[in-house]
């Protein structure tokens, strides 16, 4: 090819545009070679940076908004093999992302693609659940009906209902055999992988290598492997977090969500997306069903589904029998006193500890108590950038806000009216823990909420040791709110159970 070439690279910056580059010197190009996608290394200001190929031509563009001679020279392609990690699906994918989300085209792309230089072997998860949990097991009729209305039809758009134990996960895992059987390939999300292990455990087991599990405990480079395999169509499986969303299967067949209605699929730093929107981008232009599920499904989602934008299927019994959880509500403002923890809630603990059972204590709320509140006037203290009310934490003896980081020594007097009647409204997990640890002194507690959580991989320690029988009681915010099983299980009790209707959010 003669001439000489220019590139378009997105970079991780915040600017919505691309940036005009030659190609590296030392390139020989080849006739009708594609460019697209592939990763260059770039100066930008007075710094290298990595970047992603997403147009190329022929000659210098006259609209390009700087002279020919000011447009600099790209360092080098990044990847020696020359794959392309930007597919162009994935492309379309970001451009609807960074319209939908006003994010830059660069930053978006940056969040999509594995940052690895080189690859690594993905490493591979160790399993101590019994082989015949995860063996195929023959589908209820419920369940039958409910992958047939999947696979077939003109309906993208699919909700699996079901109470837990009703057989979701068969169901999930028996639509994407069919779908693996033609020729293509699924994606399978979860909220968490380290929280979720036995849909994990189960999708590894059932489809062996052709599986790959992106998930955070993974190295980039580890990452940018399972990204190669996936291109390469040997893994046809991929399993993971809300990232992998973006898994660049080359014939995608088959989108699941399970427990779709989970806060972690929405992403908290920009991009600011969606795993299930994104879902639905993709299923819209892959032509491939998306199902979801749930046993308490998001607001949104329940409101399409009675819309009929989602079709519903439902399964309605527990396949392994066992009966529903007894379930009481208890007033605390009749207890008679200013404790959390209600007097029919200490009495069932006791029983269970008496029987060597366990016990899980909810409440959605870190630090020590909730809020400062002045008696007098009313008061409460909140958060300059944020206005949500600021948390108290007891080890720090601060003020925090959950939100920005923002903290404050907390006043010894009202700053609005002067009143020294002051003190703190709601309670915390380490005000329970402190509570539950002078009611029940001998029993073994451990709290997991990410104040408490020092060190990579002290999750899966505690939850661990408490599946092991090494703690009676365990207390948390809503990491401990997953789909585990603890066999020595016997009562969970939710703490202050409004305390999740009072935050400025329509699903509260």
């Amino acid at each position: 090819m003669t001439g000489e070439l220019y590139f378009d690279v997105a970079l991780n910056v915040p600017l919505n545009k691309t940036f005009l580059y030659r190609h590296p010197d030392e390139t020989t190009v080849l006739e009708n070679e594609d460019f697209f996608g592939r990763r260059i290394d770039v100066r930008f200001g007075n710094r290298s940076m990595t970047g992603f190929i997403v147009g190329t031509h022929t000659s210098f563009p006259e609209d390009c908004g700087v002279s020919k001679e000011k447009v600099r020279r790209a360092l080098k392609f990044t990847d020696k093999d020359n794959v392309a990690l930007l597919t162009p699906e994935l492309y379309d994918v970001a451009t609807f992302m960074s319209r939908y989300y006003l994010s830059p085209i660069g930053e978006t792309v940056s969040a999509m693609i594995p940052s690895g230089r080189r690859e690594t072997s993905g490493g591979s998860f160790a399993f101590e659940e019994d082989e015949s949990s995860f063996k195929k097991h023959q589908l209820s009729d419920e369940q039958k009906k409910a992958v047939s209305g999947i696979l077939e039809g003109d309906t993208l758009y699919h909700y699996l209902y079901g109470m837990t134990g009703s057989g979701k996960t068969e169901v999930f895992l028996a639509a994407a055999e069919q779908v693996l059987a033609l020729g293509k390939g699924v994606i399978y999300l979860v909220p968490e992988i380290a929280l979720t292990p036995q849909v994990t455990e189960a999708v590894l087991k059932r489809f062996g290598n052709t599986a790959a599990v992106l998930h955070s405990a993974l190295t980039p480079s580890q990452r940018l492997g399972e990204w190669k395999r996936i291109l390469k169509q040997e893994a046809r499986v991929v399993v993971g977090a809300r990232s992998a969303v973006f898994a660049p299967l080359p014939h995608l067949g088959l989108i699941i969500i399970d427990e779709e209605h989970d806060s972690s699929y929405k992403a908290g730093s920009s991009p600011r997306y969606h795993a299930r929107q994104v879902a639905m981008h993709r299923c819209v232009k892959n032509k491939c069903p998306l199902v979801m599920g749930s046993a308490t499904p998001s607001l949104e989602a329940w409101h399409l589904m009675q819309t009929g934008a989602i079709k519903k299927h439902t399964l309605s019994r527990r396949l392994a029998g066992g009966a529903l959880p007894k379930i009481q509500c208890v007033r605390l403002g009749q207890q008679g006193n200013d404790a959390c923890i209600s007097n029919q809630l200490e009495s069932e603990i006791k029983e269970t500890l008496k029987r060597k059972r366990q016990v899980i204590l909810f409440l959605n709320r870190r630090g020590f108590t909730h809020f400062f509140r002045c008696q007098s006037c009313g008061f409460e203290l909140t958060c300059k950038n944020c206005s949500v009310s600021l948390t108290y934490h007891k080890a720090e003896k601060r003020l925090r806000c959950h939100y920005c980081g923002y903290s404050v020594a907390p006043p010894s007097q009202c700053p609005s009216c002067g009143s020294l009647d002051v003190g703190y409204s709601g309670f915390g997990t380490e005000y329970i823990e402190a509570e539950v640890k002078a009611r029940f002194p001998n029993a073994r507690i451990v709290r997991i909420d990410t104040d408490s959580l020092t060190h990579k991989g002290e999750l899966q320690e505690k939850l661990a040791a408490f599946k092991a029988g090494q703690y009676d009681i365990l207390l948390g915010t809503q990491m401990v709110a997953k789909g585990l099983n603890f066999p020595s299980l016997q009562l969970v009790g939710v703490v202050m159970a409004d305390t999740a209707l009072h935050l400025p959010d329509f699903r509260a």
